[in-house]
């Protein structure tokens, strides 16, 4: 078993929420993705966060284009490990 990991960059915490939710529908994912904010470097404001999604992908069976192409759908992207 491996420990990979995908780590989906989303611009708020409402699209991050809404692909979290879709994960499951789209691609069978079963593990519930963590939600992570990332605040950049300096800014106390939430508006000025972006959102992670944080999902296992143990048996690598995730196509990491798809999952681009998934968060695009919410103007984010896959970021690379």
């Amino acid at each position: 078993m491996s420990d990979v990991r995908h780590v989906l960059v989303l611009p708020d915490r409402d699209a991050a929420e809404e692909v979290a939710g879709a994960l499951a529908e789209r691609f069978g994912v079963a593990e519930e993705p963590r939600l992570v904010r990332d605040a950049l470097a300096g800014e106390d404001d939430a508006e000025d966060a972006q959102w992670l999604v944080v999902l296992g992908d143990e048996e690598e069976r995730l196509d990491p284009g798809e999952l681009d192409a998934f968060a695009g759908e919410w103007d984010g992207w896959r970021e690379e490990p």
